[in-house]
């Protein structure tokens, strides 16, 4: 028997599916959230917040030594895969989907 899993990417704010999803986190009072959203929808996101980023102070950043942090459901999110992929030589686009055979290959180093 042959199985085929499709797996469908679905951006948070308007429900449109599209393959250029990626998942994006920020944080508010200590909240951590994470939200998936094409590039147009985070353009506007990072839009709405660029006035209050522009006024605020850093506090720092998470470091990670040779591998990169998970996120709370364990997924790393696109530029962490990317990070990841480009250190370990593997040729990877600035936008869009990340491959799943980068996603492979990084579950199958750790």
């Amino acid at each position: 028997m042959a199985q085929k899993i499709v797996t469908v990417y679905t951006d948070d704010l308007t429900g449109e599916e599209s393959e250029e999803v990626q998942t994006h986190s920020f944080s508010l009072n200590g909240v951590k959230y994470e939200i998936d959203l094409m590039s147009e929808n985070y353009d506007m996101l990072f839009a709405a917040l660029a006035p209050f980023v522009e006024a605020g102070r850093k506090t720092g950043r998470t470091k990670t030594a040779g591998r990169p942090r998970k996120s709370s459901g364990d997924e790393l999110t696109a530029g962490e895969l990317r990070a990841w992929a480009r250190k370990n030589n593997y040729q990877i686009n600035d936008r869009g989907r990340v491959p799943a055979s980068i996603r492979e290959a990084y579950q199958g180093a750790y």
